[in-house]
């Protein structure tokens, strides 16, 4: 089974390779390919041939889609659309990895693979544009949301990781002023990674179905409690302030929850992603 990784020098991807054959694996990071390139796409697929296409190129600065939208809808949704067209034409399987933002935040109990998106924001339109693009364009194909990443390294272009910012702030003896009002799941995306790992050659014979699927760490927290969490299992002494979204004054919206229910990897019989929390020691353990 060839698998082309797209987008595979983010977080994610560069958890996800190491964990993929490599002599079947083609890692394709921003400099191998312009992914809003359509021509250069639909020649590049061509010659890999591959079976499966994961699709991880995003442009997730979230504020900054807000003031100058055009790179987020050429990313986030045109680029998807293209990249879908070429998995249509090829025959692959596309994987194409999506956001909790899709949703509003209104809701109060974790938010299902078939509930209705409502994305605020222009960021978040973006994503939810990408998804329906590939899903109409792409025959096969599993659309995958994933909630608050984090990883080694970080978002290169977010200035990296939120829990390594946060300690690394704490340390210098800076004072910390996190939201307490926004309520997710943080994802590793080492966990997230393994997820997609075993669900990839299950996609590429039919095994597992089509559509959409939530891929996230079990339980939820606000961005403070996450961030207290952080300091606490890595013994490290701060002053933390809770303030809410509209002390931040952020120029994007944000929703207010956004926890991932994970009914359909249950449903087809995969592992639940462990706790947060557990996640979260880990990551810290191996840091």
């Amino acid at each position: 089974m060839r698998i082309v990784v797209l987008g595979a020098a983010g977080q994610l991807g560069r958890e996800l390779v190491v964990l993929l054959p490599r002599d079947e694996t083609v890692a394709l990071a921003r400099h191998d390919l312009d992914v809003c390139d359509r021509d250069a796409v639909a020649r590049r697929l061509a010659a890999l041939a591959p079976d499966v296409v994961v699709n991880l190129a995003a442009e997730n600065r979230v504020d900054a889609a807000e003031d100058n939208p055009t790179e987020a809808v050429a990313v986030n949704a045109l680029a998807a659309g293209w990249i879908a067209a070429a998995c249509r034409d090829t025959g692959a399987f596309l994987v194409h990895t999506s956001t909790d933002y899709v949703f509003d935040g209104r809701a109060r109990e974790p938010y299902r693979e078939d509930d209705r998106p409502n994305p605020e924001g222009a960021y978040a339109r973006s994503k939810l544009a990408g998804e329906l693009l590939a899903r109409t364009l792409a025959r096969r194909h599993a659309v995958v949301r994933l909630a608050g990443l984090y990883a080694a390294g970080g978002a290169r272009r977010k200035g990296g990781c939120f829990v390594d910012r946060v300690i690394e702030r704490a340390r210098r003896g800076e004072t910390l002023r996190i939201v307490s009002d926004q309520v997710t799941a943080p994802t590793w995306a080492r966990d997230a990674a393994a997820a997609l790992a075993r669900l990839l050659p299950r996609w590429a014979v039919g095994d597992a179905p089509a559509g959409v699927y939530h891929v996230s760490n079990a339980g939820a927290c606000s961005w403070y409690d996450f961030a207290r969490a952080a300091l606490e299992l890595a013994h490290v002494d701060a002053a933390i302030e809770p303030i809410t979204s509209a002390t931040l004054n952020a120029p994007a919206p944000r929703p207010a929850y956004s926890v991932l229910a994970n009914g359909r990897l249950t449903a087809i019989g995969e592992p639940p992603l462990r706790p947060w929390r557990d996640a979260l020691a880990a990551y810290l353990s191996g840091r």
